[in-house]
């Protein structure tokens, strides 16, 4: 059995966990950065490939880091067409890591975290967007009672429900208070569009960089990430996938400012096109749609600030994203016309 600085629990419980579920074989693991929030693991256990997701140690706001829902919502959308990894099983049992946990099936496939696509052919940034905005529509074309899901959240509402949920926990955190960020969530609030009926399952974090492409093709293979994932509206995820046409490249690798004629990145309308050539009737986006995904990120940042001096983020450069919640408030005022 090998494991690689494994801290957060004993490799030899969960080796002996999967030796009961599947049989005993050896065991590898091996922690994966990047993220934020659920610590992610790469799991081989015998010739079986998989991926762990788990809640990170410590306390958590009520509701948080839900891997339990994620595990639900993976399951339910392995016979649509909707790209996802196969959830494997679900383990609750706070004994074999310390929290619950689901593993996954890993895919083989490409990550790209800067917008600009640095690291993918020139040729193919254009289809690697656009493959982005299908898979969106494909996920938001599920009908949430078809599959199981009509209970997955609750139905109408959806963005004022959304303003007030996010506004709390921004007001439960110890962080200073975001000048910026008081002012949209007024504006979001005075502005929040009447509920048009439209329900899909809203991925939560709809963004490149929770995208697995094929190794060689500009194709969407899975949709990773579902902590944030509920029942809700399209125009959520689309605006918040839109967010980095309104960020800088040191805005979490946003595209603002850049050559993107010169560099193959389509449009912020085209992006929006695409969408909606592949889309069931879905009503046009708005600023308030960009505000808002702007606004919930910048909350986002102000929770990973807290759990870094907390000591329970789930990324080392966790602290380093801290001052992006200012920056992102001012964008979405931006948006709101605001400054």
């Amino acid at each position: 059995m090998t494991a690689d600085l494994i801290t957060e629990f004993l490799p030899e419980r969960l080796g002996s966990f999967l030796d009961g579920r599947f049989g005993k074989a050896h065991l590898s693991i091996e922690r994966v950065g990047g993220g934020q929030s659920n610590p992610t693991f790469f799991v081989d256990h015998g010739l079986q490939r998989m991926v762990l997701r788990k809640k990170p140690r410590g306390t958590i706001l009520p509701g948080a880091h839900a891997v339990e829902r994620e595990y639900r919502v993976l399951k339910a959308l392995e016979e649509t067409d909707v790209p996802v990894p196969r959830a494997l099983l679900l383990c609750e049992d706070t004994s074999v890591v310390g929290t619950p946990f689901y593993l996954m099936e890993r895919m083989e496939g490409r990550i790209f975290h800067d917008c600009s696509l640095q690291d993918a052919a020139p040729q193919d940034r254009r289809s690697l967007y656009f493959s982005i905005a299908d898979a969106m529509a494909r996920l938001h074309a599920i009908d949430p009672a078809a599959i199981g899901l009509s209970d997955y959240g609750k139905h109408g509402d959806y963005f004022a429900r959304q303003i007030a949920r996010w506004s709390r926990q921004y007001d439960q955190s110890p962080s200073e208070r975001v000048p910026a960020l008081d002012r949209v969530i007024t504006w979001l609030t005075e502005n929040t569009p009447a509920d048009d009926g439209r329900v899909s399952i809203a991925h939560g974090d709809f963004r490149l960089g929770n995208m697995l492409f094929h190794r060689t093709e500009p194709k969407v293979i899975a949709i990773l990430d579902w902590e944030l994932s509920t029942l809700g509206h399209p125009l959520a995820d689309l605006g918040f996938c839109c967010m980095p046409w309104h960020t800088a490249p040191d805005e979490y690798g946003g595209i603002l400012g850049l050559d993107r004629a010169r560099m193959l990145i389509p449009e912020e309308h085209e992006f929006i096109a695409a969408y909606y050539s592949s889309s069931i009737p879905t009503p046009d986006l708005t600023p308030f749609h960009i505000a808002f995904a702007l606004f919930r990120f910048a909350v986002i940042f102000i929770g990973i600030a807290d759990r870094a001096r907390a000591g329970n983020a789930a990324s080392g450069d966790a602290a380093d994203v801290a001052p992006l919640a200012s920056r992102f408030a001012a964008r979405a005022a931006a948006v709101a016309g605001l400054s």
